[in-house]
């Protein structure tokens, strides 16, 4: 089942504080060409922040333009991350099982 919210927001600062909730939930991180990561987090601004903010990070080489993200209790992340995770094959997300 793909993330509840179709249509990606810019992936600047300004488009998560406007619009990424301080609330748990899952979120995914692409660009035009791919699905870069999909996180689950307490607090879906502070990590997409976090990210932003990343230096030389494999996340930040793929360029990411845009993210998504869906509020969903504690519970229910892990198991809807790795539902999204299998659906949408985030490269930087292999990349972390590969280093494993």
């Amino acid at each position: 089942m793909p993330f509840n919210q179709f249509t990606p927001r810019n992936f600047t600062a300004d488009a998560v504080q406007t619009y990424a909730p301080v609330m748990s939930g899952v979120y995914g991180i692409s660009n035009a060409r791919e699905w870069i990561y999909i996180g689950e987090s307490d607090n879906i601004q502070g990590s997409l922040l976090n990210h932003l903010h990343e230096i030389n990070s494999p996340l930040k080489k793929h360029e990411p333009t845009g993210f998504v993200f869906e509020v969903c209790d504690q519970a229910r992340r892990a198991a809807r991350q790795d539902r999204l995770v299998i659906e949408y094959g985030p490269s930087c997300n292999r990349l972390a099982t590969q280093h494993s």
